[in-house]
């Protein structure tokens, strides 16, 4: 598998669309991640996620050890307008 798309901000779309690779379906889901060799512990990476794809890209941060945490997109927005 290639790596997903980047996340929507950084290629400067204003749509929150799933990472998948080709995918352009909305995102609901966001999975949180972290590289340990590259990040510091505390540092979150994410990809952005439909229902279609959720498992999928889970798996794929999974069998690497780099997820840290499923979200929905909505949960994520509403934590982060917190800070």
């Amino acid at each position: 598998m290639n790596s997903p798309n980047p996340p929507d901000a950084a290629r400067g779309d204003s749509a929150v669309i799933c990472s998948a690779k080709g995918c352009r379906a909305a995102a609901v889901w966001v999975l949180a991640w972290n590289n340990p060799k590259l990040h510091t512990p505390d540092r979150r990476k994410t990809w952005l996620a439909c229902e279609e794809h959720r498992e999928h890209l889970s798996q794929f941060l999974g069998v690497r050890g780099f997820l840290k945490d499923v979200v929905t997109l909505e949960e994520w927005e509403a934590s982060a307008a917190g800070h």
